[in-house]
């Protein structure tokens, strides 16, 4: 691949790049004009920013290629995947100097290895239709997420994506056995393997999970995969507390072992968000608690995942832990309940811009911290909403706050960065994290570099400048350039 790019005058063309990419990388593959707008907007679409151009790559060779090329103009490179990222880690900050790397076009999945429980697939390849087809397979890829529709591969593993099943499964650093990544210098890292154990030395693909990008571009992935979830149980439980919820999480941690699959709390007012997004939607009770715990247990083989269920649940119905609740008696109705978790997003978006958190704490202070931090938005911004949901198991919450309609844009851009300032004024009490699942990027930045501690930013810097010293790599996202720092 080197004679593309060699003997040819590049830098004489830098004023105007567009030229030299599409003369060394081909028309097909170089996204220029009004088409490139859709790869700089945010998936909530409050952002919009631009590019020199958007660059989809077919192959590892031709991202090779490609970064070899975007090097040699002096350019930056912002790679993508489905651009569902919620923290701005795919978007481009500098719209004349920096070029889009989708990877949307690399949708190979290489191989699955039902024997072996492991799958290779690239990183352009749909969330979604790899589950899909490791279902077919007769297996289960426990990563679930909102977005699992759009967002890709190369994405999960580089923002390190979380999700519903975190609590057995863990987030995806737990589920990747091996990486394949494109460096700052357009070699090619090949780590793609699917042992287990493998203890020589420095486990180099960690380093790529979860930067966003800012080390290189990953363009394959191998994952262990787990035996499918044959028999599911799915209840909604109304509580009198949210401090309830843990301890009816700590009861259910105790009674079903390893087979609880999600537990999630919501507020009341997630039903009317559900609703205003999915109008059809059908109350499946009250709405009157003060808290409610989505509840999920799965297994197969000989484990009665049913009566497990019931077991559990008429204990602690017996103990006034749990005031009501519907299980669901068919994969349909377990589908509705959670369209309630998930509708509940879409709701919040269509009430327009709002401050969007994702926190985490001790797990035994999490409705302390929501306790308290609601009621210092409460004291600061009275014509605000709090909307406070997430994982009980992992300690994660979002503490979303939703301005009242009629402001202008200016007034709601001023309620949610104070907003976010009382958020993270108590979080830090709490010691806790500011971004739990979701990244850094370029939205939590500057909020990241405040609070980490010297040591870490000094590890953090030292790696980055050793893998991308020119700073080509997403310049931006997480740390400031290594020019910079």
């Amino acid at each position: 691949m080197e004679s593309a790019i060699e003997g040819k005058d590049l830098w004489s063309m830098a004023g105007n790049p567009i030229p030299s990419l599409i003369e060394v990388l081909g028309p097909d593959m170089v996204v220029v004009g009004a088409e490139v707008e859709r790869y700089c907007r945010d998936w909530h679409g409050d952002v919009t920013t631009g590019a020199v151009a958007v660059v989809r790559p077919r192959t590892t060779e031709e991202v090779s290629l490609v970064v070899r090329t975007i090097r040699s103009l002096g350019l930056a490179i912002v790679p993508q995947g489905g651009n569902t990222g919620l923290v701005l880690g795919g978007i481009p900050d500098a719209p004349a100097s920096q070029v889009v790397v989708s990877l949307e076009r690399m949708t190979a999945i290489r191989r699955i290895d039902a024997d072996d429980f492991s799958a290779v697939v690239e990183a352009g390849v749909i969330l979604q239709d790899f589950k899909d087809k490791v279902e077919d397979a007769g297996l289960y890829f426990p990563l679930a997420l909102g977005a699992q529709g759009t967002c890709r591969i190369g994405g999960n593993v580089s923002t390190n994506a979380g999700g519903i099943n975190v609590l057995r499964y863990g987030m995806t650093r737990e589920l990747v056995l091996g990486l394949e990544v494109v460096l700052p210098d357009g070699s090619i890292f090949e780590g793609l393997s699917t042992l287990r154990k493998d203890n020589r030395g420095i486990d180099l693909k960690q380093l790529f999970i979860g930067a966003e990008g800012t080390l290189g571009i990953v363009t394959a992935a191998a994952f262990k995969l787990a035996p499918p979830a044959e028999k599911v149980a799915t209840a909604l439980l109304g509580l009198g507390a949210l401090s309830d919820a843990i301890t009816l999480y700590r009861r259910a941690r105790r009674d079903c072992c390893d087979l609880m699959s999600a537990f999630e709390f919501m507020p009341p007012i997630a039903f009317t968000l559900a609703q205003e997004a999915i109008p059809d939607l059908a109350m499946p009770m009250s709405a009157d608690y003060p808290a409610y715990v989505l509840l999920e247990i799965s297994g197969s083989g000989l484990v009665d995942i049913e009566d497990l269920m019931h077991r559990f649940l008429e204990g602690v119905l017996e103990d006034g832990l749990v005031l009501d609740g519907v299980v669901a008696t068919s994969r349909s109705q377990a589908r509705s309940l959670w369209l309630f978790r998930e509708g509940m997003n879409e709701g919040q978006a269509k009430r327009g811009p709002h401050l969007r958190t994702d926190v985490s704490v001790p797990l035994s202070r999490l409705p302390e911290f929501v306790e308290q931090a609601e009621a210092a938005i409460a004291a600061r911004l009275p014509d605000c909403t709090c909307v406070s949901y997430g994982h009980v198991g992992d300690g994660n919450v979002h503490l979303n706050v939703l301005p009242p309609s009629g402001l202008s844009r200016d007034e709601v851009a001023e309620r949610i960065y104070t907003a976010k300032s009382v958020v993270n004024d108590v979080l830090d009490g709490f010691q806790g994290s500011i971004s739990a699942e979701h990244g850094i990027g370029r939205l939590k930045k500057s909020d990241f570099l405040l609070r980490v501690p010297a040591t870490q930013l000094h590890l953090l810097t030292a790696i980055k400048r050793a893998i991308d010293p020119s700073g080509v790599m997403n310049p931006g996202c997480q740390l400031n350039s290594s020019a910079d720092s």
